[in-house]
């Protein structure tokens, strides 16, 4: 079984930056102020032969605020999780009241604790660390996240207080709900059954949860899963980082990838909400599947038609939620699809659902269309059908005339997937027109009904064998063209 390591701590004592450095990425969020992180982030630690799940967690401390009650909350859930705790101390700012508080609470939950004193670069690791001894936990281990000194200690530590310690092997058993989580984000799905367990083979599907701020992204995915994942709460931005969340639903492998908000660049004051909004981006990029939440209160702004755009311009399949209709009307609702139709009129491949995440409606039928668009990114077209379809369009509409000569389409094959991509072969293909070049488009999504992506079409020239080589006159045939310059002279 592969251990899960939680890092807990108080705000601004560097877990993040451990968490970076142990999964060498840079997949957290990291700034010089407290109070940064709020979710609980996954990742894995791969160490030699060795490996374990890793969690990053907020800051925990004594503030009464409501948000801050959540984000301790995220933090003493990963703390449950955990088989063994990383908990990090600040070595230059030294013993603190919250991180009493803090070792109390380990010691009632009887975990497995390390006791990791950060920032001690330049310092004498003995005296750095000898205020943490008051803490109660024997082991204790100085090392510089930043600077990477004392990792290689840490990390062997750590496995072998798991060989010392190893705990029984979970299962995971989806004929007791329809989902489960994932510890382990490169685990996948197979359907095959033994013995009422399921084995993890295939790929799982990601999904991207975009949209502007405080549109019900986070309050989605908690309906998704039916726990409160995500901290949720009646203020924009409270989502600052993409949290990636392995699930099973209705049978089938997830990856869920809650995101940031995207609004106006004239709108976005401090400078971590624009490191936000670039993981937002990175995140549509990395998915499978974006789904698009909308809400079904404000108007449609120029902001989502950006961030439509910029899906499509990354290929990415795309399903249109529209959340919080719970109470509309029939006719509200069709002013609102109306709206779209408007707004969205260069994408009527895109299926809309209307749903609400505070009242699970709508939530299954979305998932059947993220599926269906899934599908059809990746479908697999023949040579054969797609020569045939493209021959059937062809003869309905004629390519127009270029230069006083037509255009000749001889053949289409796939070129990639994800979004579909469509190669024609042919003679000055690259002069077609850009409005028959939408009417193939449209004219292959009808024939092989792909819905919820993009279809991108790539024209190559087929060359000309003949180009650039002289014909060779025989004696015969160099005599007449003598005999003919002649006669042309005297005539």
């Amino acid at each position: 079984m592969i251990p899960t390591v939680a890092i807990v701590g108080r705000q601004n004592v560097g877990k993040s930056t451990l968490f970076n450095r142990l999964t060498r990425t840079r997949d957290a969020l990291v700034a010089n102020f407290p109070g940064l992180t709020r979710d609980r982030k996954y990742g894995i630690v791969k160490f030699e032969d060795n490996q374990f799940n890793i969690i990053d967690t907020a800051g925990i401390n004594d503030n009464c605020d409501k948000l801050e009650n959540l984000i301790n909350t995220q933090s003493l859930l990963a703390i449950t999780e955990a088989d063994i705790v990383l908990f990090i101390v600040d070595g230059r700012a030294g013993l603190m009241k919250d991180d009493i508080n803090i070792a109390h609470h380990l010691r009632q939950q009887k975990k497995t604790t390390l006791v990791v004193v950060n920032k001690t670069d330049g310092m004498n690791p003995e005296i750095a660390s000898g205020d943490f001894y008051a803490l109660g936990i024997k082991q204790i281990v100085s090392i510089s996240a930043s600077h990477g000194s004392g990792i290689t200690i840490l990390l062997n530590k750590i496995f072998s207080y798991w060989k010392q310690y190893e705990l029984s092997k979970p299962k995971i058993n989806l004929e007791d709900r329809s989902y489960t989580f994932l510890k382990n984000t490169n685990q996948t799905l197979s359907l095959e059954k033994k013995n009422n367990i399921y084995s993890l083979k295939l790929p799982p599907l990601k999904l991207a949860i975009v949209g502007r701020p405080n549109v019900g992204k986070s309050t989605l995915i908690n309906c998704i899963l039916g726990i409160d994942r995500v901290i949720v709460y009646d203020m924009p931005g409270t989502t600052r980082d993409n949290i990636y969340i392995p699930v099973i639903y209705n049978k089938k492998a997830y990856i869920l990838i809650d995101t940031a908000g995207v609004r106006k660049n004239s709108k976005v004051k401090e400078r971590i909400e624009k490191f936000s909004i670039i993981k937002t981006l990175k995140a549509i990029q990395d998915a499978n599947v974006v789904l698009l939440v909308i809400n079904a209160r404000d108007d449609i702004s120029d902001q989502d038609v950006s961030l439509l755009s910029f899906v499509l311009n990354s290929g990415r399949a795309l399903v249109i939620a529209v959340n919080k209709s719970d109470g509309l009307s029939s006719d509200t609702r069709k002013k609102i699809k109306e709206e779209l139709d408007r707004c969205f009129s260069f994408i009527n491949f895109v299926q809309i659902h209307f749903i609400s995440s505070l009242y699970n409606i709508g939530i299954g039928n979305l998932f059947n269309s993220v599926n269906e668009a899934y599908r059809c990114a990746n479908k697999r077209i023949s040579t054969a059908l797609l020569t045939r379809i493209m021959h059937t369009g062809l003869n309905s509409y004629q390519p127009p005339l270029v230069q006083g000569r037509r255009v000749k389409l001889k053949y289409a094959h796939t070129g990639g997937y994800n979004p579909l991509i469509l190669v024609i072969h042919g003679t000055k293909v690259n002069e077609l027109p850009d409005n028959y070049k939408r009417y193939l488009i449209n004219h292959f999504r009808r024939s092989l009904n792909i819905i919820g992506t993009p279809i991108r079409l790539q024209f190559k020239e087929t060359a000309n064998p003949f180009a650039g080589k002289r014909n060779i006159l025989t004696p015969r045939q160099s005599r007449k063209r003598k005999r003919l310059i002649n006669y042309i002279k005297k005539t």
